[in-house]
């Protein structure tokens, strides 16, 4: 995958589908805005009656509320994740997870300076590694966060796990932040060796050539 303007390339894991933000968030009126409305239709003619359409609005709408939070972070990549628990053949539920690329605006520093900042000036890292990756110095952090105190409609109570890559721009100057979130705490280290997979993939320079 590659965004143009935050200019980074990876590879985009398997079981994961990426979320088309600009089709997700377009403008009232546009016609990507058409689009989606085109596209979401099917959906809302195979439910089951007018309460039941009103729900997957409500539920399409508390989406967007979402990304577009995330998008004002400086969010430039979701995409959302669906794994068969292979640890526990017995669970019926697959694994959901959230994956995220967020840039950050820094101080200019070196970049494992930069790295190792980002995770010793805020509490609650643990796990915390640094890496030598192939785009450059990078530091791997986890946070767990209890659930809610307040429960949110639609999310299970539980804990949230999330790993963290810390990878400075050659530029000094930003950082990316790959997250990986899940409530599937028990599975942090496989969740963790698929960030790290990932983060072995990312590029600032574009691995094929420099593009016209």
């Amino acid at each position: 995958m590659h965004d143009a303007e935050s200019e980074l390339w990876f590879a985009e894991p398997p079981g994961f589908v990426s979320l088309p933000l600009d089709a997700l968030l377009a403008e009232p009126g546009s016609s990507a805005a058409e689009a989606l409305r085109v596209a979401g239709a099917p959906l809302l003619d195979a439910a089951p009656g007018q309460l039941a359409r009103q729900r997957v609005v409500a539920q399409l709408a508390q989406g967007q509320q979402m990304l577009s939070a995330l998008c004002r972070f400086g969010t430039v990549y979701c995409a959302i994740g669906l794994h068969r628990d292979d640890v526990d053949s017995s669970g019926v539920t697959p694994l959901l997870s959230l994956l995220t690329i967020t840039w950050h605006d820094t101080n200019v520093a070196p970049r494992a300076v930069t790295a190792a900042r980002a995770v010793t000036s805020v509490s609650g890292h643990t796990n915390v590694a640094r890496v030598d990756l192939p785009c450059g110095p990078g530091v791997l952090s986890e946070t767990t966060s209890p659930p809610p105190p307040t429960p949110v409609p639609g999310l299970p109570p539980l804990p949230l796990l999330q790993v963290h890559a810390h990878l400075p721009h050659p530029d000094c100057k930003r950082m990316a932040v790959l997250a990986l979130s899940t409530v599937a705490v028990a599975r942090r280290g496989e969740y963790r060796g698929i960030l790290r997979q990932v983060v072995e993939t990312v590029r600032f320079e574009d691995p094929m050539g420099k593009r016209a």
